[in-house]
């Protein structure tokens, strides 16, 4: 299997000051409530009715090997089937990851497709980006996925979420919550594990 030019990749927004700009992190909220809280678990019960939307912002993955930034728009329409579209400011496409069941095709800036059963490692290969797939598209609905341990903002949404795979811990913070979708979902979510971190920004949810 050939490798994408990360170099192209991480060429998505030139300006990195656009996206840093747009993904300021918000003063941090209230005290946290209790996860065995009536209003957690309805919370959650909301959540987990989502089967189907779209969600679009910025991304941006730091790390001390590469520097992506980049636009996305992901679009589900079905628990175990979504597609991710990362495009550049002119609205190029740079990446899109198209996924069915256990079948998982990327088309790459040039029109190259690929295919796998595994999402995230082929991510991982085609750009060198270590992204937690599976667990990503848990929290990015403010759920706590397959979290070690997790905490609740004082309005009884996840604000963070420490997860330990492979020896790697993953550290989850939701910043902000948009209130213009029912249930409230994720606005800012950043994650980190050593010097690598991800951040998207919603710029916008749509449910059905």
């Amino acid at each position: 299997m050939s490798i994408l030019n990360r170099r192209r990749l991480g060429r998505c927004l030139p300006v990195a000051s656009l996206l840093l700009s747009a993904c300021v992190t918000p003063p941090p909220q209230g005290p946290g409530q209790s996860p065995d809280s009536a209003q957690w678990k309805q919370h959650v019960s909301e959540v987990k009715k989502i089967t189907a939307f779209q969600t679009r912002g910025a991304f941006a993955y730091l790390s001390e090997q590469q520097k992506v930034y980049a636009r996305y728009n992901w679009q589900q329409t079905a628990s175990d089937r979504y597609r991710l579209l990362l495009t550049s400011p002119l609205g190029s496409t740079e990446m899109q990851l198209d996924t069915q069941g256990t079948t998982v095709q990327l088309v790459d800036n040039t029109g190259k497709r690929y295919f796998s059963h595994n999402a995230t490692q082929m991510i991982s290969e085609l750009t060198g980006m270590n992204i937690p797939l599976e667990n990503l598209r848990q929290w990015m609905l403010g759920l706590p996925g397959s979290a070690n341990s997790y905490t609740l903002n004082n309005q009884y949404q996840l604000r963070s979420a420490t997860y330990t795979h492979d020896g790697q811990t993953w550290q989850v913070t939701i910043n902000d919550y948009r209130q213009d979708v029912k249930p409230a979902l994720p606005a800012d979510l950043e994650l980190t594990t050593g010097h690598l971190r991800i951040k998207l920004r919603m710029d916008s949810w749509k449910l059905p």
